[in-house]
């Protein structure tokens, strides 16, 4: 496996990455997955029996370059190159030209969705032996560009450990050191990053005057961070609400659970999620939440059998998905089970049976 990171790493796609080599691990054809990854955080690495690292590719490009075109030249021949970004595609698809060995391609959301900057690498979607996609969405607009076989495809969705998650009381300590006790709260989580702007920050943001009215007691958790943090702050202080925005920064994953269980509804408004696995996170503990229809996160939600689907350009629809949502009873819903991490484990292994015997 060719990542960007897995095991060491933070954000969705590692989270990904590491399901898929947990699921790796527990199958009987597998010896051994050896992680080339091109960052991570070393003293956290903990992988599973059958995953090996090779860290020595973490301290730049070309050190990431050398060391997978090393694993090329092994005694042993791997049975699969699986590229986990498609970024790498490049240097992916030279090791498994050397390796004779099959290509998978792994696609997630804006990756994916428009024809890449570099050429090469969209003409060489095309030459991958599979493609697995982390949502239909995803899907849908790769091939809108990409001049692969459908049928040389697939969509695996996220896993999510329900076991790990849970109905709970809401972390009294923690409402008060973010001074939000006795409220209503609504929470969205995810990336700050100027370049991007799509989490749905802005649209909760420029809607909290309004549930104000309708909700005078109001609070919104902005959990995460990034260079656009200060923008959105500002623009918390300019529309007034500054003092029911609370901006928590970037969370422990061990502490993501108590944020999501003191939200009263998870609303994530965004508009180029090629899933959402936070999604899943927030109604494994129970919590109401209000998705997009212009993105994966309405995939994550059963596409509005287990929770509000909505357009985030429009504020009335909205404003009054937020309030149902707030009004709602905490419970974990059914079909959540779909995402369960042994359905995720037996899809992948039917997927991988398409090009490799496993």
């Amino acid at each position: 496996m060719l990542a960007s990171d897995a095991h060491g790493g933070f954000g969705g796609i590692a989270q990904y990455n590491r399901d898929v080599l947990e699921a790796l691990d527990s199958f009987t054809g597998v010896r051994e997955v050896v992680v080339v990854p091109r960052a991570a955080d070393t003293r956290t690495v903990n992988a599973p029996a059958k995953v090996r690292y090779d860290l020595a590719g973490t301290a730049g490009q070309l050190s990431f370059a050398r060391r997978a075109i090393a694993q090329a030249f092994v005694a042993d021949r791997y049975d699969l190159i699986y590229c986990a970004h498609i970024n790498l595609l490049p240097l992916a698809k030279l090791v498994a030209c050397l390796q004779r060995a099959p290509l998978l391609l792994a696609i997630y959301g804006i990756d994916g969705w428009w024809r890449p900057s570099r050429p090469m690498v969209g003409r060489l979607t095309s030459r991958a032996d599979l493609v697995i996609s982390i949502s239909q969405t995803t899907l849908e607009r790769f091939l809108a560009w990409s001049t692969i076989d459908p049928a040389a495809t697939a969509v695996l969705p996220n896993a999510i450990k329900v076991e790990r998650f849970g109905l709970a009381q809401k972390n009294r300590e923690l409402l008060q050191r973010l001074g939000i006790e006795g409220r209503k709260i609504i929470m969205t989580l995810g990336r700050m990053w100027s370049d991007e702007r799509a989490k749905g920050f802005d649209e909760v943001i420029e809607l909290m005057p309004r549930l104000r009215e309708v909700e005078p007691d109001i609070a919104y958790i902005a959990a995460g961070d990034g260079d656009d943090r200060p923008r959105l702050e500002a623009k918390a202080k300019m529309l007034g609400v500054a003092d029911q925005v609370v901006f928590a920064g970037r969370i422990p994953e061990a502490q993501k659970q108590d944020y999501y269980r003191l939200a009263d509804a998870y609303v994530m408004p965004s508009r180029w999620e090629g899933f959402g696995f936070v999604v899943l996170e927030a109604l494994a503990c129970g919590t109401p939440v209000v998705a997009s229809s212009a993105d994966g996160t309405q995939e994550a939600v059963g596409r509005g059998e287990m929770g509000a689907v909505v357009d985030p350009a429009d504020q009335a629809a909205l404003l009054s998905a937020i309030v149902a949502a707030l009004r709602k009873p905490k419970q974990i819903p059914a079909g959540l089970g779909y995402f369960s991490f042994d359905n995720f484990s037996s899809r992948l292994h039917g997927t991988l049976q398409r090009i490799i015997d496993i």
